[in-house]
This record gives structure tokens, sequence and C-alpha cells, in this order.
């Protein structure tokens, strides 16, 4: 049976991707950088609240037994009408180390989480400032040291690992954890080869100097989200950035359970993609489409009766370097549980994204929160 065009497509494709997981085997594969900051060096907390008066009762009390010989702990909220506020004043009658930013809507930046961090930031009084989310929990008490020791003269901003929860039985939780850890092992793997992208705040840290140089979130204040994401991939460098990935710094948030608040949720952190460097716009995007043909072909080559086992020796081939480069890297991340469904949330993954992305052509969302 003779080789036909969809083959020779098929081939390009899982050549492309081969490359591209070679590329993103730095996380699985690669050395930990040990950290070369100053361990005595004060920190700044800064968390940004919007209606969490529960999660800052869980939060807060593992944010004081935090490792780290002195920190303030700087509670933002961000016009919450819950009792958040509250909560907060609680924190601080019992703790000098807690202060709080109340902030309230202006016409300027309504409901633009971006001003509260803005506000948070400059309330703060050490140079060295660390991030997390109102719905998250540190993974030790020695996160905060964790992540700060990574902040050096050399290094003013460290990227940290934001992991979910695991929900036993769970296909939605299940695919929420694959699409954190690929997207994790993605901006890792790329800041270690010296090409920064983006971050997460719900574990971030950089220095007051460099969100000032850089003019903080001046340059996108007006793009829903990218507090996280778009202030790293402008502001962060080959020669500026550290990864944390020792098990310690890593935290854990609270995952969404069905399906329409995740959709939600994902429709908010998407629509920043399109505002990334063209150099990382180009790269995410060549990936992306080449996973698409991959599976597009396949398909393709199967049905158009192309030789079956050269066409499955080239799938084989391809899923192997996925299994084992994402295998390796979602076992750092401690996520081992979901490896051997890789396949099956790849391609849940891609048609979700595909379903976002038009999604967010018709309606982008007005509010972070």
């Amino acid at each position: 049976m003779e080789i036909g065009v969809f083959f020779y497509v098929l081939a390009g494709f899982a050549l492309i991707n081969i490359i591209y997981y070679l590329f993103l085997s730095k996380v699985g594969f690669g050395k930990i950088d040990q950290p070369t900051g100053n361990l005595n060096q004060s920190v700044s907390v800064i968390v940004c609240s919007k209606n969490e008066q529960e999660n800052l009762k869980i939060l807060v009390p593992l944010l004081q037994e935090q490792n780290h010989p002195n920190f303030e702990i700087i509670l933002i909220n961000d016009a919450s009408h819950d009792d958040t506020r509250d909560v907060i004043e609680d924190f601080m009658a019992l703790d000098t180390r807690v202060k709080m930013v109340n902030v309230v809507n202006n016409e300027s930046f309504w409901g633009n989480k971006k001003y509260a961090l803005t506000l948070g930031i400059k309330k703060a009084v050490n140079d060295h400032l660390v991030f997390i989310d109102a719905d998250c929990v540190p993974n030790s008490n020695e996160w905060l040291s964790s992540m700060a020791m990574h902040l050096s003269e050399q290094k003013s901003i460290v990227l940290g690992y934001g992991g979910y929860q695991k929900i036993k039985n769970s296909l939605i939780n299940a695919l929420i954890r694959f699409e954190t850890g690929i997207t994790a092992i993605q901006y890792f793997s790329y800041a270690m080869r010296g090409n920064p992208y983006m971050g997460v705040g719900r574990n971030l840290a950089y220095t007051a100097t460099q969100f000032y140089s850089s003019s903080g979130f001046m340059s996108h204040m007006k793009i829903m989200g990218g507090d996280d994401d778009l202030f790293v991939n402008e502001a962060a460098t080959k020669t500026n950035t550290a990864v944390s990935l020792d098990e310690k710094s890593f935290t854990v948030s609270q995952p969404k359970t069905s399906w329409s608040t995740w959709w939600k949720q994902k429709k908010r952190h998407i629509n920043t993609a399109s505002h990334y460097k063209s150099k990382h716009k180009l790269l995410l995007g060549l990936f992306y489409f080449s996973q698409i043909g991959f599976l597009v072909s396949a398909i393709l080559a199967l049905l158009f009766g192309m030789n079956w086992i050269l066409v499955l020796s080239v799938v084989l081939l391809r899923y192997l370097f996925f299994w084992i480069v994402v295998g390796k890297g979602l076992f750092r991340f401690r996520e081992s549980d979901i490896i051997i469904l890789l396949p099956f949330l790849e391609i849940l993954l891609i048609g979700t994204q595909l379903a976002l992305y038009v999604s967010n052509m018709v309606h982008r969302p007005k509010q972070w929160n």
C-alpha cells in the first residue's frame, strides 16, 4: 500500500510535536537551580481578595505560620460585598504583621484587579514581594522562604507552581490539573531556556523595584486579566527571571467543580494570550496548530487507506515522547495520578481551548471576579 500525502503531513506535524516536547523536557529532566538570595531579607506577602471572607480564614493563619524571619502580610479588600473587610480587621487586631488595603471602585478602573494590586504594592514596606491568591494555600510552612530566596540582585522575578486540589473520580478535576500542569511545564521550560513568557499570580514573586521600573501594569491596565502573565511577559528577561521547582514552594488552589464555572474562569484567562510578545504568540501558536494538525492528519491517513503500520508507528512515537516528557513534568508537580489519562486529556483540552477561543471572539468577559 502506497504512502500518501496525508502520511507526510502527519509525519511533519509529529516531528514538530516531538521537537517541542524535547524543548519542554527541561522541567522533568533538568537540574533544579539553587536559590542565591538572602534568607533574612524582609518580604511582603500580598493577597488580593474580593468576597473571600471564608478563604481568608483558612489562608491567613497558614501565612502567619510561615518559617521566615521577617515579613508582613498585605491583605487587599477589593470592594468586597461580603464580610472580607471585617475578617481582615480581626486578623489585624491580633497580629501587627497583617495590614489592610481597602479598595473602593472608581470609574476609571472599575472591577480591575490590577488597580487593587497596585495599591497593595504601594502599601508594602519591603522591596521583595510574594503573591498568592486568597483561594490558595501554601504547600508547606517553607513556601515563603522557598520563593523569596530566589530573589536576589540578579533575579527580580520568580515563577512558582500553583496546583489544584485533587478530587477523586472527577473528569473536570483531572482536566483542570492537566491543563495547569502542561501550562506550567511550558512556561517553566521557556524560562529555564532563557525565554520567559508568563507566570501565575497564585504563586509569583518580584521586587517592587522591578514593578516600578516596568511601569507596573500601565501598558495593559485596560485589558481584562494579565496581572500575572502580561506583567511577566513584558518585564521578564533571560537574566532577571528564576523558577522555583521545590515542592515546598508550591501552592494549592481550590478547583472549580463544574464545567460552567471552569469555562467562565478560562474565558477570562485565555483573553490575555493575544497580548503576548509576537515571538511567544508565534511559538505557542505553532505548537497548538501542530497538535491539531497531528490529530486531524492521523485520522485522515487512516481513513484514506494509508499504510496503517507506518501511520501507527508515527502516532505511537509521537505519544511516546509526549508521555515521557509531560509525564515526568507532572510527576515533578506531584500530579502523577493523571499520567495514565494523558492522551485522552490532551484531546479534550485541545477541543476545549478551540471552543474557548471561538467563544471569546463572540463575547469577552468584563470583570475579574
